[in-house]
């Protein structure tokens, strides 16, 4: 069977395709991942889309000289794997390329782990997902992990270079659009050459200006998909960015979860965590911010509704920050699994029947507003263990007011303590 080509002529080939490197030389940007070049071994390549992940898989598969086999977990089945391992255990070690391999599932990895064992095939698997979460274990036991990041803007800029001298052309773009051009594509190789090569197609008889540029190509939106790790990785950003009171890192984080096309509502629940969680009783209004937030969203939607949780954003951003209520519960928690079913102590439980008035159940207890100072500093704790100190406030906004409460109490709880004795 004759094997004919997709393309009619070389010009047809995509200009992406066409400056794919032939060695690792020829690879621009993550050139650090070329210390594995001399290393045949099943291996899993992680990245952005256009990061060179594929280029590097066939460099090395061309170096290993070892029959080659490339898939794509996508389009091939666990009988086209079977057929490759029967035929790798008759002696023909067998490279294999899976593109995608995040798409394999459970028993389709599964299948890969003998062999792998055995060395009668290597395995180089690409994918744009966090194997962490995509692959099992055992088969990452198994491989390599080579991250690869997106392009940096210096990268780009070299395969603009190498575009224009395979085309015998420069750019019809000043060094500043070229730049913006690089931006564009946001770290993607592919989609930069793709851009380029739109505009070499356009064929322009004058540099272009910006407004000209971008009526000729489209702008790559932000990668982000909500169901994947960029999803939870741009939360935590902002998360986190607003704990380090970050405020303008937080609204980067949050208009670049509207972009990527975020429910304003999973925000909306974050930032309401975020009040409760990091701010506290340092600011008990962060809370009404964020849950007013929600109620102006339910309202307004979008776009309008988006500003009122940019200011809940803002509003926690800059508010004092404690997480002395979270602590408080976690320890509380703890304590409270740990010692038991105790009772409460009997002056303090209602005694709506006679028996229970025999029982001594409230005999002794004081109201509290009935006494000079409000507080009556009786024990509420269970009899059998001692009084404990869960919530201990820090000395950041509101908390320092409580501060002075808790003392004052303390020191009441003292004396009337003392005068019982």
């Amino acid at each position: 069977m004759i094997q004919t080509s997709l393309f009619k002529t070389e010009n047809d080939i995509p200009l992406a395709e066409r400056l794919r490197p032939n060695d690792f030389d020829g690879l621009v940007g993550n050139e650090d991942c070329s210390k594995y070049k001399n290393r045949v071994q099943s291996m899993i390549l992680w990245g952005p889309p256009g990061s060179g992940k594929t280029s590097f898989a066939k460099i090395m598969a061309k170096n290993s000289k070892l029959h080659t086999v490339s898939l794509s977990a996508v389009m091939s089945g666990s009988q086209q794997f079977k057929e490759i391992f029967d035929e790798a255990a008759r002696g023909m070690k067998i490279l294999i390329l899976v593109d995608e391999i995040h798409h394999l599932n459970k028993s389709q990895q599964d299948l890969f782990l003998p062999h792998i064992e055995n060395g009668n095939i290597v395995l180089i698997g690409t994918t744009t997902e966090n194997p962490s979460f995509e692959l099992r274990p055992a088969l990452l036991s198994r491989c390599q992990v080579i991250v690869f990041k997106r392009l940096p803007d210096e990268a780009l800029m070299k395969l603009l270079e190498k575009a224009e001298n395979l085309m015998n052309q420069k750019l019809p773009l000043s060094e500043e659009n070229k730049l913006i051009l690089c931006k564009m594509s946001d770290g993607d190789g592919r989609y930069l050459l793709n851009m380029a090569e739109n505009i070499f197609q356009a064929k322009p008889d004058h540099e272009l200006n910006l407004n000209e540029l971008e009526n000729i190509i489209s702008k790559r939106s932000a990668i982000y998909d909500k169901n994947t790790e960029e999803h939870y990785n741009l939360i935590s950003a902002l998360h986190k960015s607003m704990r380090g009171s970050d405020v303008d890192a937080a609204l980067y984080w949050y208009q670049r979860m509207l972009i990527g096309g975020e429910n304003p509502k999973y925000i909306i629940r974050r930032v309401i965590r975020f009040a409760v969680e990091d701010v506290g009783m340092a600011d008990p209004n962060a809370l009404l911010q964020a849950t007013s937030a929600e109620q102006a969203y339910d309202l307004l939607g979008s776009p309008e509704g988006d500003l009122a949780v940019a200011q809940a954003i803002v509003y926690c951003a800059t508010a004092p920050k404690s997480n002395a209520v979270y602590v408080a519960f976690n320890e509380s928690k703890k304590f409270a699994s740990t010692n038991g079913s105790l009772m409460p102590p009997k002056h303090i439980l209602n005694a709506p029947t006679k028996l229970m008035k025999e029982l001594g159940y409230l005999e002794g207890y004081i109201y509290d507003p009935d006494t000079k100072d409000g507080f009556s500093g009786q024990n509420y704790f269970p009899d059998k263990i001692s009084r404990q100190e869960f919530y201990r406030p820090f000395a950041k906004g509101f908390e320092r007011e409580i501060i002075k409460r808790l003392e004052y109490w303390k020191k009441l709880r003292k004396i009337k303590n003392k005068s019982k004795i």
